[in-house]
């Protein structure tokens, strides 16, 4: 089977490696002008991995070629930030044709639901998500990745059309055993906690990332305190779940079952997490766990659970807090809201 991934970052690395050592052929695409790995790839013919997967495959095709990439591909990942999405989207439409499985890996909020508002309704392409990125990874060197967790369970995949949910994740299943068919894309979507745990491990260490330190991210950023702020933002994630009839469970739980975590807890299950050991925190303020993570993640959620109603204290005050940190209006930019995703109040609430 062809494999394409759209998306040559940390995620999109792992996920053509998985593919390709499974046995299947696999294209790897990323937009002119993007930083990444593709360069060293083309140059090797493939990837190499360190850690929980290990070896090298041949990469089929590397480049910056959308139509050659999706040529006779059967099943498509669309891997990166939320903020990659639509332009991911707006490469693939012309060259995606009815029958295609695109995965959106991770939803990102709402990533599947933006993906098919680019390259609409009609197009006969299935449209589906997981919950989260099925692996721990880094691209450490070139064309070489390390991946610290290859998650064990703890992953779900929904399609749009919850009907074509079970064809789906068939197909996945192969490569992640232990994905699950979820109940709907609002269930993984808000199964993804990455807006709950990056901002908030961010923020509170702040002056380390926008000084000189070096430190990792999980085992020296999460100390008691940080942990009782995950803990509440994760919470009101859960309380959205709840409005919405989903079943989500909280971080630590899931953690336990992807295999990150040995201690159910909000402190010392990350900052002992065997699954984070060696992570770095990120060089600066100015990366994905803002800019996705709040202005994307968080923002979504409040937007959402302003038309269910539901109060999200935390969530708010952490928009406003990392706004003024990095002086930009996250919830005026309206990154990613309900009405962004051509849903309404009734359409939310009925969901």
């Amino acid at each position: 089977m062809k494999v394409a991934v759209l998306g040559a970052g940390n995620g999109g690395c792992a996920v053509a490696f998985d593919w390709a050592a499974a046995g299947h052929e696999v294209a790897l695409y990323s937009p002119s002008g993007v930083a990444g790995a593709i360069d060293d790839i083309v140059e090797r013919g493939g990837l190499s991995s360190t850690g929980d997967l290990e070896g090298e495959v041949e990469i089929g095709y590397a480049g910056h070629d959308a139509q050659r990439a999706l040529d006779g591909a059967a099943l498509v990942f669309v891997v990166g930030p939320a903020y990659s999405t639509e332009p991911l989207a707006r490469d693939a439409k012309v060259h995606l044709v009815a029958g295609q499985i695109v995965v959106v890996c991770p939803s990102s909020g709402g990533g599947a639901m933006a993906f098919q508002n680019v390259i609409g309704a009609d197009s006969g392409v299935i449209v589906a998500e997981t919950s989260t990125l099925p692996y721990a990874v880094r691209v450490l060197a070139p064309a070489t990745i390390h991946v610290y967790l290859k998650l064990k369970g703890g992953v779900w995949v929904a399609a749009i059309d919850a009907d074509q949910t079970d064809a789906v994740q068939q197909i996945l299943h192969e490569v992640y055993p232990g994905i699950e068919p979820a109940k709907s894309v609002w269930q993984t979507t808000l199964q993804n906690a990455n807006p709950v745990i990056h901002p908030t491990i961010s923020l509170l260490n702040a002056a380390r990332i926008d000084g000189p330190g070096d430190f990792n991210f999980y085992e020296d950023g999460v100390t008691p305190g940080v942990g009782r702020l995950i803990k509440g933002v994760d919470e009101e994630r859960m309380a959205l779940a709840v409005a919405m009839n989903v079943p989500v469970l909280s971080d630590p739980e899931l953690s336990m079952l992807q295999g990150y975590f040995t201690v159910e807890t909000y402190d010392t299950g990350y900052s002992t997490a065997p699954g984070f050991q060696g992570i770095k925190a990120q060089p600066q303020l100015d990366y994905r766990y803002f800019t996705e993570d709040v202005g994307y993640g968080l923002v979504f959620l409040s937007d959402l659970a302003r038309h269910l109603g539901v109060p999200t204290p935390l969530i708010d005050s952490m928009i406003t807090i990392v706004s003024t940190v990095m002086d930009r209006d996250y919830r005026s930019e309206a990154k990613r809201t309900v009405a962004g995703l051509g849903l309404s109040k009734d359409g939310v609430a009925g969901a």
